[in-house]
């Protein structure tokens, strides 16, 4: 499907009113990656607020990949953003708000993990959790508040606003957008499965404490034995 998807971007007739109009279709992987990766650290101070609350690695594990996923995708957008702006405003990096804003919001996300890489144990996971919580606001303002203010002028709105996106384009960014995101979805549970057997590796005991369920009711059934000689 992704396949097909990649070859439908490929296909998609050029937009309009863009300085590069065939070249413009980088658009269908940049804001994508984008809005994926601010759902991502927006969803990812849950994870470590019920971290703290439960005291349940499950929960730093999901906080950890919700994380890990967002960087990826923000270095994806980060990437296809420069491109972007070399080939259609001259330069590959302008200084936009935007541009400027999501460089901060990158710098916070890696900064989330300098902090667990120093630290160890049951401070790892409060230090991180605490740090995300203190992001949030932050994360919130610089991704979804200031770009849009009024008094702040970014090359942003006007080129989205009149790119011509016609029905066929549209399509192919909300399949794209669909895609990375059942992408997206695979790798974050395939991450959690993962730290959940490093885990059971090194203390086979934290199986049951690390789930959020119990385990499967059995029916024991008593076994007969040989009678001692």
């Amino acid at each position: 499907m992704v396949s097909a998807g990649i070859v439908l971007t490929f296909t998609a007739p050029n937009a309009k009113s863009f300085q590069n109009p065939e070249l413009a279709r980088i658009v269908f992987y940049h804001l994508p990656c984008a809005i994926l990766s601010a759902i991502l650290m927006t969803i990812a101070p849950y994870f470590g607020i019920r971290s703290l609350k439960t005291q349940k690695q499950i929960w730093d594990l999901r906080m950890t990949a919700a994380m890990e996923l967002a960087t990826l995708l923000g270095a994806l957008t980060l990437i296809t953003g420069i491109i972007f702006s070399k080939v259609q405003w001259g330069a590959w990096w302008n200084w936009d708000p935007r541009q400027s804003s999501y460089l901060m919001v990158m710098l916070m996300a890696m900064a989330f993990f300098a902090i667990r890489a120093s630290l160890e144990g049951e401070k790892r996971s409060q230090y991180s959790s605490t740090y995300l919580m203190a992001m949030l606001l932050p994360i919130i303002f610089l991704i979804f508040i200031y770009p849009r203010l009024s008094v702040v002028q970014s090359l942003h709105p006007d080129v989205i606003k009149y790119g011509g996106f016609d029905r066929e384009y549209t399509i192919t960014l909300y399949t794209m957008f669909a895609l990375i995101g059942g992408v997206v979805w695979w790798l974050y549970k395939l991450r959690v499965r993962v730290g959940l057997l490093e885990i059971e590796k090194d203390n086979p005991d934290a199986k049951l404490a690390n789930r959020d369920h119990s385990a499967t009711p059995r029916v024991v059934r008593p076994v007969p034995l040989s009678k001692p000689r």
